[in-house]
């Protein structure tokens, strides 16, 4: 179903396709264990397409894009915040802040060159021969 979702149709010839759909469905089963509701899943995983888009689409650099996720997260934990979110993450407490970034540490941004070079590498044209 996330396969649908994400629109992937080129998921059993495409590594990047691959990779997208394990990032994915990695997050939202972490999530259900972490027992989310339906509203802080559908957060959750606004954030992680937001970090994600930010690198592929973006070409934000590490730094830049730890800061874009410091101003999504500034409601967690808030009542009435000042500063608008980018993400309604209001229903997240701060253990569970901690907890997403935790995750986003260890599944993205600890392995940000990988996604880089995913993303914005040369790619060459494979050789088949015999030779």
């Amino acid at each position: 179903k996330m396969e649908e979702f994400l629109n992937l149709t080129q998921l059993k010839t495409s590594f990047k396709e691959a990779i997208l759909l394990d990032y994915y469905t990695a997050g939202f089963w972490w999530a259900k264990e972490m027992k989310f509701s339906l509203i802080q899943l559908s957060g959750f995983m606004d954030l992680l397409n937001f970090a994600l888009e930010n690198l592929s689409s973006k070409h934000m650099t590490l730094g830049d894009n730890l800061k874009e996720l410091e101003k999504a997260m500034t409601a967690i934990g808030e009542t009435e915040s000042k500063e608008k979110s980018l993400f309604d993450l209001s229903s997240f407490s701060i253990e569970q802040a901690k907890a997403i970034i935790d995750y986003l540490v260890t599944s993205l941004f600890k392995h940000y060159k990988a996604y880089e070079y995913l993303f914005h590498g040369r790619r060459e044209e494979p050789v088949i021969s015999d030779e």
